[in-house]
């Protein structure tokens, strides 16, 4: 995540490829697409946020999970805290001529709605039983992702933003993971390997719901028109996928 934020806010080189891959994806803003990012971004806005949230806390209680319920908890309020600190505490202008008036806002790393998105998508698989967090790890990927590409989509964030958005939550559920590890007693985390197989099932999964967006025509001419958007595309999905596969084998 730090990485991340030097990259995206203290190297020229890097804003140009970010720059580069926004470009390609707001290129897919097209009348068919354009209502549906707009309701996929929304429902990680805080009112569903903190409906889905309060939603997996009471299932965890109702599992028995207390502990688990309660790492939720602390999570839907720590990854937005820290997420909105930062965008205050490192705002700075990435002017882009193409974006016109339209510019991205000053304080838009990490990405909010990008970290309220993978939050709910790990906590999901955090309470899941452990029949279902492969289920769920596909379904909360797919989710977090679609809120990154959307976001992208209608020009609100740099991809940067969204790939901080995530390891934002990733960082913190892994503490709440290791946390979990010293005080649940044995039999609530006892669960099925899983291999590290799924996370690229759904990073390839997701990217092929993106290539879909795109005319079947035109599928190779636009990535051969826009590499970078390729790269975004395919490093959104593969964070997505690494975060969701790796807290089901680690929960």
């Amino acid at each position: 995540m730090v990485a991340t934020g030097l990259l995206a806010l203290g190297s020229s080189r890097a804003h140009v490829r970010d720059a580069a891959m926004l470009h390609g994806f707001v290129a897919l803003d097209r009348p068919r697409v354009h209502e549906a990012m707009v309701a996929l971004v929304h429902l990680a806005d805080p009112l569903p946020y903190l409906a889905v949230g309060a939603a997996l806390i009471l299932w965890a209680v109702k599992r028995g999970l207390p502990r688990r319920a309660g790492a939720v908890a602390a999570l839907l309020v720590v990854t937005g805290a820290c997420t909105q600190a930062l965008k205050h505490l490192l705002a700075q202008p990435r002017f882009e001529a193409w974006l016109g008036v339209d510019q991205i806002g000053e304080a838009s790393w990490p990405s909010g709605h990008s970290t309220a998105a993978m939050t709910l998508a790990l906590c999901a698989v955090l309470v899941a039983p452990a029949a279902l967090r492969p289920a769920v790890a596909v379904l909360g990927g797919a989710f977090a992702a679609g809120v990154g590409y959307a976001v992208l989509v209608l020009a609100w964030h740099f991809p940067s933003d969204v790939l901080g958005g995530f390891l934002m939550a990733g960082t913190w559920t892994a503490l709440a993971v290791a946390a979990l590890r010293v005080v649940e007693p044995r039999r609530e985390r006892a669960a099925p390997a899983y291999g590290w197989g799924l996370g690229a099932s759904v990073a390839a999964g997701l990217a092929a719901v993106v290539v879909a967006a795109v005319p079947r025509d035109s599928v190779a001419l636009y990535a051969a028109e826009r590499p970078m958007v390729v790269l975004g595309v395919l490093g959104i999905a593969a964070l997505a996928g690494v975060l969701a596969a790796g807290l089901a084998r680690a929960a």
